[in-house]
């Protein structure tokens, strides 16, 4: 990284800082310690990379929903905002623990026994542990690679029928092939409000899929998708089923349009990337692709050679 800012001033120190703090928050899915790296031997100044890495790592390990092995390996903690207690403390609601963690080197360092005021009550415990159960079924069918977690977002104190409570579902599943120059991940959260009253939960998602394709080129994809939906409040192991299988329906019906989308993609989309006339200023003839020779036909209907 050059310090000199083109024709201008030399760049100061916290403006390289907000440039790597940029490309190390824009890495691609599971790919960040190669940008790291790469960034590191750009700046040549460790205490620059050193800050910058400090302020972006964190945030991408929340944006990205990065799955971490428990130091007991009784599972694995997902980091995101939902159980963020300060900035390297994170709550595991499914074994009620602590872990500490090392956003940079991406591992769990340290497990404590999560204090009562960190936890729901039984009431709202009842409710949270019936849906993870249900949603660990769901993700174990669903992604070979993935985990969840339920935590509460709202109502944790209530004892006993009679008031609102929330909670927020987190999905978070990755495919890492570095050696096949390919990494993916898909991340769904998902928030319901019950509503005692009413006796009804209403239930937002927003699911968002990233792919990284670099095997002698570049090509990523980064799509999301809004759902809302609803449905009546029950028991905790009745409301736990219903919630579930609105989440698997919203999923699965995403998952099959990209799929349909994939389908459709050599025929459209790389076809309206190409330039309208190419340097033989004569319009490629799409339509009859599949009747060419590429050493014949093809060359003679581009004039190639002349």
């Amino acid at each position: 990284m050059s310090d000199q800012g083109g024709a201008g001033d030399p760049l100061s120190d916290s403006q390289k800082k907000e440039i790597a703090v940029w490309f190390l928050s824009n890495a691609p899915a599971g790919e960040i310690h190669y940008v790291a790296k790469d960034v590191r031997a750009l700046l040549g100044d460790d205490a620059v990379y050193e800050a910058a890495a400090e302020e972006a790592f964190p945030e991408y390990n929340k944006a990205h929903l990065v799955s971490l092995e428990l130091p007991d390996r009784s599972g694995d903690i997902v980091i995101t905002t939902y159980g963020e207690l300060d900035k390297n403390n994170y709550l595991d609601p499914r074994t009620a623990q602590v872990a500490t963690v090392d956003h940079i080197k991406q591992t769990c360092t340290k497990l404590r026994p999560a204090a009562d005021e960190e936890l729901p009550s039984a009431y709202i415990e009842e409710f949270r542990s019936a849906l993870d159960v249900e949603l660990s079924k769901y993700v174990a069918e669903a992604y070979p690679k993935g985990v969840c977690a339920v935590y509460c977002t709202g109502g944790k104190d209530i004892e006993g029928p009679g008031a609102d409570f929330g909670f927020a579902v987190v999905i978070s599943a990755t495919k890492r092939s570095p050696q096949n120059f390919c990494n993916g991940s898909w991340r769904s959260i998902w928030t319901m409000e019950f509503n005692y009253e009413l006796q009804f939960v209403d239930i937002k998602g927003k699911i968002q899929v990233d792919a990284h394709y670099f095997e002698e080129g570049n090509v990523q994809l980064d799509t999301n998708i809004d759902c809302k939906d609803s449905t009546i409040m029950q028991s905790p192991d009745d409301s736990a089923v219903s919630i579930a299988s609105i989440i698997r329906h919203h999923e699965s019906e995403y998952l099959s349009s990209l799929e349909e989308s994939y389908l459709n993609l050599s025929d459209a989309t790389f076809k309206d990337l190409r330039r309208k006339l190419p340097v033989t200023r004569t319009l490629f003839p799409w339509h009859n692709t599949l009747a060419f020779s590429l050493t014949r036909d093809l060359a003679k209907e581009l004039a190639l050679g002349k």
